[in-house]
């Protein structure tokens, strides 16, 4: 017999515990494929290890700029400010990133008005907010730093101060956070064109002058010692770039001597130096600056054609291996520091440069150059591919002059120009190069297999036991030792040869001596410690 007798509470709540039950797993189950769908759809990021497998050891900390293949399509800037103060517009003369990581986003502006401006280059720019209202936003401070245009600075001391270089012909470091001026290079008689500091102390400072002489400062020297504000240069050179043997020039045209741009290389010695009266770039011995030590200029069948155009500007590598020459034939030469005799390496056409103020500036891993243009335009080239068509960089109005590469945020470029604005770039491409960087040198380190790494470690133990067993201590270490490895060598022919003879020699110490050291070519650009060190003049002969 059934019974239909009603179900009881504890029924009841079982049943709608069991419901419940079902609808969370299917609740569960939809959300599982929803996840699922949703990390197909999305990119898998790079795990740690795969990040490791594709990294190399670098000799240097240069960090490695997008490549650009061959696309040549368009960029559109990320940002534009404009250059004015007190609603009147000043053209902007030289412009330079803060060198240092933590302040990498820094930019500091120079103009004509003789006024000093930093940018934010982080800050978010609207596409309808006016170049007006974007440098409001982006501006972190701003002084009157000289009463005449400053054409060029520098960062130093870890970008905690600056160096202006202006018409009025002084050189002023200035406390960036305080806006103070607390020194005062005087001694030019002309416009100072062109800065730089020494790559290590940066108490000393090279200057470049309109009035055809380039000037050695030490920032910390001072004849009067109640009067520390003024300092003079501790050495000048007189008409560096004046070349005896040219026709003296027509009357009523003054032949321009003046030296547009100069540099510290980075061995810590020598100066590279580069005028608007030729193409010819000379190095100077900073300890012996009585005649350059050698010069470098453009080879062609009429010499004497090309020296007749300026350089507009000089800029280096992070690394110190390569100069990049902007010159007035509307061409950029690349240099190796070790073999200017040979002239230079790579020529880049593309732009025009119709006046000094047109910049050009190599990349700190010297993989790409940056040049702006008179055609409104700036161009970047690859270095290792200078037959290509060079990527344009279309915004301007007016003649591209100064332009430089953010050191530590890859892809980001700035450009000043003569229709009062700065514009900031973003290149970084979703590629990235797989070929090497021209100024380094990389070595790829391998683990040894595991079997390997095991008979290592066995040998080492048998090594290490006492001398109980009677197999010499030299051959049981040598038993089921792997291959030893061979590591790629890289040295000039001079050190071949000096080697090929060594081996006819018995030698019990192998090692490199001093002297030895010394004559090696790298230790131009790393040298010893010896004061007796050579420097860039024993590798180049003196013409």
């Amino acid at each position: 017999m059934i019974d239909f007798s009603p179900p009881s509470e504890l029924s009841l709540s079982l049943s709608l515990l069991l419901l419940l039950l079902h609808l969370l797993q299917v609740s569960a189950r939809e959300t599982s494929k929803q996840q699922k769908k949703e990390e197909m759809e999305t990119p898998k990021p790079q795990s740690f290890f795969q990040d490791l497998r594709l990294r190399e050891l670098n000799g240097f900390r240069v960090r490695k700029r997008p490549y650009m293949g061959n696309d040549t399509r368009d960029f559109d800037p990320i940002g534009a400010v404009a250059v004015e103060h007190s609603g009147e517009p000043s053209p902007p003369m030289a412009l330079s990133f803060c060198k240092t990581n933590k302040k990498a986003h820094i930019i500091a502006l120079t103009d004509e008005g003789g006024y000093v401006t930093l940018f934010n280059t982080r800050q978010k720019f609207l596409d309808f907010s006016s170049y007006q209202e974007n440098a409001e936003k982006a501006k972190v401070s701003e002084w009157m730093a000289h009463a005449n245009a400053i054409f060029d600075l520098c960062w130093i001391k870890d970008d905690a101060l600056m160096l202006t270089a202006s018409g009025d012909q002084s050189i002023k470091v200035w406390d960036t956070e305080q806006k103070k001026c607390i020194r005062a290079l005087m001694g030019h008689t002309g416009s100072i064109k062109s800065i730089s500091c020494h790559p290590t102390n940066q108490e000393l400072v090279v200057s470049g002058s309109r009035d055809g002489s380039f000037a050695v400062w030490d920032t910390r020297c001072s004849r009067n010692t109640n009067q520390k504000f003024c300092v003079p240069p501790i050495s000048v050179i007189h008409e560096a770039h004046t070349s005896p043997g040219r026709r003296r020039p027509r009357r009523g045209k003054a032949e321009s001597r003046s030296i547009t741009s100069v540099l510290y290389l980075k061995d810590e010695v020598s100066i590279a130096t580069a005028g608007a009266v030729d193409s010819v770039i000379k190095l100077w011995d900073s300890r012996h600056l009585k005649a350059p030590v050698t010069h470098a200029c453009p080879n062609s069948e009429s010499s004497e054609e090309k020296r007749l155009h300026g350089i507009s500007s000089l800029s280096q590598d992070l690394n110190g291996v390569f100069i990049a020459a902007s010159c007035m034939d509307h061409r950029i030469y690349l240099y190796n520091v070790l073999q200017l005799e040979k002239g230079p390496m790579r020529t880049f056409s593309g732009g025009r440069t119709d006046s000094f103020f047109v910049k050009a500036a190599i990349s700190p891993d010297a993989a790409h150059i940056l040049s702006g243009s008179s055609d409104g335009n700036a161009y970047i080239w690859q270095v290792n591919k200078p037959q290509l068509d060079p990527i344009t960089l279309k915004s301007h109005d007016g003649e591209v002059t100064a332009v430089d590469w953010c050191p530590s945020e890859m892809g980001k470029v700035a450009t000043c120009s003569d229709d009062f604005t700065v514009r900031l770039w973003n290149i970084q491409s979703s590629c990235y190069s797989n070929t090497r960087s021209p100024s380094s040198m990389r070595k790829r380190v391998r683990a040894l297999p595991r079997m390997q790494r095991r008979k290592l470690l066995l040998d080492e133990a048998l090594c290490t036991k006492s001398d109980a067993e009677s197999i010499p201590h030299s051959v049981l270490c040598n038993v089921n030792s792997p291959p030893p490895i061979r590591t790629v060598e890289v040295s000039t022919p001079e050190s071949q040869k000096k080697k090929f003879s060594m081996s006819f020699e018995v030698k019990e110490n192998l090692e490199r001596t001093p002297e030895a050291e010394m004559k090696s070519p790298s230790s131009v650009l790393n040298p010893p410690s010896s004061l007796k060190r050579k420097t860039i003049r024993d590798y180049f002969p003196v013409s």
